[in-house]
Order: structure tokens, then sequence, then C-alpha cells
């Protein structure tokens, strides 16, 4: 009898503590964050041809894309476009753009085909009757000059915060944007509007027919997501902000299929519910990353931190996740693969959340072999 009501006594916990298992096994992971490479690890003799500063002394840079020449254009916040190799130059001043608080000039993405058709895309906020807007403008780029503007999608509803911004053609040809809820969480949830979704269009902006909506959306429940990037086998991957205030934290790596609902503002860190998707890892409640662009090198997701100041790396086999030069250059924003094979980064230091640092902003390049 004894052995009997120990064998009971067994399989009452098996079946008490067995949910939580299960549930630890589907939930989505908080990543333990992991030091990574830091300044003080690369010694003098390499640091030069290993990590080198670009170009300095810029406002609020937000976007860097690589013309074919191999020099960059970089967007500033304020509304600059310039264009950055041997010297640094001012192209324009885009007509328009409204800076207010996390809104102006944002993302930037050239056409694929921009050898041929000269077409560079940018993500501006801008004054409307109805009040801040978002937009997407195309320009003709040729000798250092933009023509021939031409608005690819408009009336995206802005505010002073939430605005999303980034923008990247995909494989599949077609044209990725980021939009953020606005300060209007409710908005997320609702197919019929633009705010806090992923949008997928032509580059004419036409409405491509595979589309799950029948409009721009291509996926919805964001807060406010600020990186787009596709891994070796073309399944798109983005960062996204989490809750502000005392709910802080619960940042997001997501992987997008078409049509889902990926939550916000109804679940958050761990949580699920029917109908929606949960991130692949979450910053938790301990910690803020507040992550921006994102750039993937083999398989791993690199990803700037603003509040987490630190490069973070995210290999989508081993679900690992380290943060390297934690707090060596302050809140960092833009990451991108440049044709040389180097990363190159910017710090977002002026725009009134960080401690500026001399020669700030920057854009730093650093050679992705220094992570191995």
């Amino acid at each position: 009898m004894k052995r009997i009501y120990k064998i009971l006594i067994i399989i009452v916990i098996l079946i008490v503590i067995a949910p939580v298992f299960v549930k630890r096994a589907f939930s989505p992971t908080r990543s333990e964050v992991k030091v990574g490479v830091t300044m003080e690890e690369i010694s003098s003799e390499d640091a030069g041809s290993d990590i080198e500063i670009v170009s300095e002394n810029l406002n609020i840079p937000w976007e860097i894309t690589f013309l074919p020449s191999g020099d960059m254009l970089v967007t500033e916040r304020s509304g600059r476009l310039l264009k950055i190799g041997k010297e640094t130059k001012v192209i324009s001043e885009i007509a328009g753009v409204k800076h207010i608080g996390e809104g102006g000039l944002l993302g930037m993405t050239l056409h694929p085909n921009f050898s041929s058709n000269n077409y560079i895309y940018l993500y501006l906020t801008t004054q409307a009757d109805s009040g801040l807007i978002n937009r997407v403008e195309r320009y003709t780029f040729i000798g250092d000059s933009l023509s021939g503007k031409k608005v690819i999608i408009d009336n995206i509803p802005g505010a002073n915060f939430h605005d999303g911004g980034r923008i990247e053609f995909g494989p599949d040809g077609y044209l990725y944007i980021t939009t953020g809820d606005a300060g209007d969480e409710e908005l997320a949830q609702d197919t019929n509007v633009l705010n806090g979704k992923i949008l997928r269009i032509a580059s004419d902006g036409s409405i491509p027919s595979d589309n799950p909506f029948g409009n721009e959306v291509y996926s919805y429940g964001h807060r406010n997501p600020q990186g787009l990037a596709w891994d070796n086998n073309n399944n798109l991957w983005i960062t996204e902000h989490g809750p502000s205030g005392l709910g802080s934290g619960y940042d997001e790596v997501n992987q997008i299929l078409m049509g889902k609902n990926y939550g916000w503002p109804e679940i958050k860190g761990t949580e699920t519910k029917e109908g929606m998707v949960s991130p692949v890892t979450q910053s938790g409640s301990d910690d803020t990353w507040a992550p921006a662009g994102a750039v993937f090198v083999g398989n791993s997701l690199y990803f700037a931190g603003l509040r987490g100041e630190s490069l973070y790396e995210y290999n989508i086999e081993t679900e690992k996740l380290t943060a390297h030069f934690r707090e060596n250059w302050g809140r960092l924003r833009a990451v991108v693969l440049g044709p040389d094979g180097f990363l190159y980064i910017s710090t977002s230091n002026m725009d009134g959340r960080g401690s500026t640092n001399q020669g700030d902003d920057k854009i730093i390049k650093i050679d992705p072999t220094v992570f191995n």
C-alpha cells in the first residue's frame, strides 16, 4: 500500500507541474543577454583597422544607404540628406519635413534597379491639415541632386512618438515599411488603418494582389517597429519597441509572416493569446533595448540598441543574444552592411535622450570578424 501511495503522489505532482514545463517549452524566450566584444578586448594596434569612425558631428543620423560608388547617403532627422565619401556634402534639405519628437526625416532605401532608374525612397513626417502624417516619397537622384518627387504612400497618421520609419525592399521586389501606432495603441489591431503595421507595396505605390487584407497591410499588432531584415532563407525579421512608462521593457524580435497578428496591445512578453503571434525573443521586464536598425550577417541578426546602448547580436540558430560594445558610444540607431563587408552603425546621442560625447553624432565602421 505504501508503494501505491507513493506512486499516486508522484502522479499528482507530475499532473501539477507538467503544464508549467509545457508552457515554458512553447513560450517566447526572454533572452539572457551575454556581454560580447568590448573595446577593451581590441588592441590599439587592431582598433584602427577593425573599428573606425568614418564621420562625426552629425545631427541625429537615422539611416545609412550605400550608393553603387561606395559613398554613403545618410538621413538626419532634422531633414537633411547627406552624401558622405571623402567629404561630407549636404544633398538637400527635404521640403516639408516636420522634425518633432521622434518624427522627421527617417528611413531611406534605393530601388533594386537604382543603377538604371536612380530612384531613392524617403520616409518622412510632415504637417497636413489633419495633423502630423508620415509618408514615403520617391525621387530621382542624379549628379548629387534630387528631382521628380512622387508621393508613393501618404496619410499614415503621425505623432510626436511612435512613427516607425524603416523602409527596405524585400527579396520579392516589394517595398516594406514599418509604421508605429502613433500613440494610439488600439490602431495596431485595426487592419483598415496603416498604423502599428508592416506595410508592403510595389515600387510605384500600388498594392500587391496577394496582400492579405486588400490594402497595404502585410502584418499588424505592432507598437513601434524600427528594424527590417531578411535572413539567408528570405524570412523577414523585425525589431520592435515594447511599452514605455511603468510597464517598460518587453522589446521584441519577431519573425514576420503575411497576415499575422503580433499582439500589441493585447499581449506582451511571454503572454499568449489565440490568433496572435508571440515574439521569437524579448527583453523581459527588467531590460530595455529600444531596438532600432537591423541587418543579417550569416545567421546573426545585428540590431542597434538606443536605450540599451549596445550593438546586439541574436543568433537565430543558437538563440543566443549578445550585447557588444555596451555603453561605448551611447545610443545606437542605424545598422547596415556595407559593400566592403563591414558593419556601419550610427549613434543617436543628439536626440535629447542620451549623453553627448565628443564628435557626436558619429558613423562607425566595424569589421564583423571581431565578433568571431
